[in-house]
């Protein structure tokens, strides 16, 4: 009985130094997370930068067109659908990623399979 206390003391003892240990590591971690926010010198200047970024952005074209935009214009123009091998020479897209575009198109329910390869606007 004496030994089992005498373990449990050594146990309890040897937990508690790990919990100041883990208490340390937290703070060190608080410490290091804490100087990023304490430099508003640095980030009024990156503010003023990024609004002189943003005014030019907005001077800029409103939207830039994506893959898939591009993709569903191509498809969009035809009445009655467009090939894969149609939409290679339109596009200039290689098949991995005109698979990828038609994949998401479909899945986003705005262009339909009419026929194995054949793709139209739904």
């Amino acid at each position: 009985m004496k030994k089992i206390k005498a373990q449990l003391k050594t146990l309890s003892k040897s937990l508690a130094t790990l919990s100041k240990q883990v208490e340390k590591i937290t703070d060190q971690v608080d410490k290091l997370k804490a100087p990023q926010k304490a430099t508003p010198a640095k980030k009024t200047v990156a503010k003023k930068k990024v609004a002189k970024k943003a005014a030019a952005k907005k001077a800029a074209p409103a939207k830039q067109e994506t893959m898939l935009d591009t993709v569903f214009d191509t498809i969009k123009r035809t009445k009655k659908g467009v090939t894969v091998s149609q939409l290679r020479e339109k596009t200039k897209l290689d098949s991995r990623q005109l698979s990828n575009a038609l994949y998401k198109l479909t899945k986003k329910g705005i262009i339909q399979t009419k026929s194995r390869g054949l793709y139209v606007k739904k």
